[in-house]
């Protein structure tokens, strides 16, 4: 419908949000437009939900007690196994990639989307260029194409479509390569009012990774993957250059264990790590959030000496699209966070507040896995496939990733019987950098590195 002063007045007032329009009579033309458009978007039953999550203070009720997830650490031969099959659904053209990617740079200093940070050792590639270079090393060794979905946000995705047309896509095929904006929602006030950050604008913000199932549905990618024959898609965020995408052991696992949804999970380096854990919760797989975690369940210790949530889930999954597919037609549970939200004085002017003010509200991808009939966690080595870009010095940095990568680089050439330098505390004298369609693991390596390799300086493999 198109909404007018008129029609939105009381359809704002039956959900309690009139004030939305209470700048009305200063705005012009082109301005009541816009606003009138954005109440239209407005998903008022989800607002309902959050009102009611506001007024419990993020509790969603009496908590069923937790226990720690079933870990599957694989052997050597289980290891063979498992990726066998999941070469096989590669090589079949059974298994596409989905990746998140809806955040900006600005935590790292950065203008533009997050995935258009560069982080190579030495090329300084782009975190996309890094993923993409990944999956066309996966193409041509299986000789499949794999397509590639690509979850953006309102902000980034015209720049993140542009810097992809920019790099050509980094080689992959453009038709295989497939963009989708995720949701946008309110943030709400201490009383449940939609907050303004200006007279003709309501401050909205991502809905949360787990936005995902609802953006895949409502913009056809799900109809996409199935006309596309897949089966399975392998889940992960923009911010981690380590990671193994589609990798053919964690996806041979899953199959094999004809599982609705795989997790993987690494040991929590301290307890405050800000890692959702893997647990059971009413006989049900669950990730429950690092915040929602009291001290004590932080800190908890097992018979082991070890923590007793030691594993945490770092946002790789692989998921059957069979499960999606439902997953997808219900409402994930709502989660809040007050937050210092841009907002409207009583005279219009914006406010940039030096305290909370505010509560966004996020679904969690995870949130499905007590929906699923099987479900799987698998650990995996942390210095081989974790280390994220978040902040813009210290721990989870690019400076840490760009180590992290440099050193699982040297443990390849040291397989190889590659002698890396080193100074005497062990760190690398030298930069290392391997494209991945050059290698994608120690084996490739082996088999294309010159009779007679050294390493005396800085090393690109490209």
């Amino acid at each position: 419908m198109d909404l007018t002063y008129d029609t939105a007045l009381p359809l704002l007032s039956r959900h309690g949000q009139a004030h939305i329009l209470r700048f009305w009579s200063r705005l012009n033309d082109a301005q009541k437009k816009d606003l009138l458009t954005q109440v239209e978007s407005l998903d008022f039953d989800g607002v309902r939900a959050m009102r009611a999550l506001l007024a419990s203070r993020g509790v969603h009720g009496p908590g069923a007690a937790i226990e720690p997830g079933p870990v599957w650490t694989l052997t050597a031969a289980e290891r063979q196994l498992a990726g066998a099959a999941g070469e096989a659904a590669l090589r079949a053209g059974q298994v596409g990639v989905l990746l998140v990617a809806g955040g900006q740079g600005s935590r790292l200093g950065f203008v533009g989307p997050k995935g258009a940070f560069p982080v190579g050792p030495i090329t300084q590639a782009p975190l996309f260029a890094i993923h993409a270079r990944k999956i066309l090393a996966l193409e041509q060794r299986f000789g499949k194409g794999i397509p590639f979905y690509i979850m953006t946000s309102r902000e980034n995705d015209g720049p993140t479509r542009e810097f992809f047309r920019r790099h050509r896509h980094f080689g992959l095929s453009e038709e295989r390569v497939c963009f989708f904006v995720q949701g946008m929602w309110p943030a709400l006030d201490e009383r449940g009012l939609v907050v303004l950050d200006r007279p003709d604008r309501l401050f909205m913000s991502p809905d949360g990774h787990g936005g995902t199932l609802a953006a895949l549905r409502t913009n056809g990618m799900l109809d996409n993957m199935a006309g596309r024959g897949l089966t399975t898609l392998f889940y992960f965020q923009v911010d981690n250059p380590l990671v193994e995408v589609a990798d053919s052991v964690f996806i041979g696992a899953h199959l094999e264990r004809q599982s609705d949804v795989s997790v993987k999970v690494c040991a929590k380096r301290d307890p405050d790590e800000g890692l959702g854990v893997v647990a059971v919760r009413n006989g049900r797989s669950a990730v429950v959030e690092y915040t929602e975690l009291t001290p004590e369940q932080k800190h908890e210790k097992g018979p082991d000496g070890r923590l007793k949530f030691l594993f945490g889930s770092v946002a790789i999954h692989v998921f059957a699209l069979s499960f999606l597919q439902r997953a997808a037609a219900r409402r994930l549970p709502l989660h809040l966070a007050h937050k210092k939200v841009p907002c409207c004085d009583e005279n219009g002017a914006t406010v940039k507040p030096a305290a909370p003010n505010a509560y966004k509200f996020e679904q969690f991808i995870f949130d499905v896995l007590p929906d699923a009939e099987r479900a799987l966690n698998v650990e995996f080595a942390r210095e081989e496939e974790f280390s994220p870009v978040k902040n813009a010095s210290g721990l989870d940095s690019a400076d840490t990733a760009r180590r992290d990568m440099m050193l699982k680089f040297a443990r390849w050439f040291e397989s190889c019987g590659v002698a890396v330098p080193r100074d005497a505390d062990g760190r690398l004298r030298h930069r290392l950098e391997i494209d991945p369609c050059y290698a994608l693991g120690p084996e490739d390596l082996k088999g294309r590195l010159p009779a007679g390799f050294t390493i005396t300086g800085d090393t690109l493999l490209a």
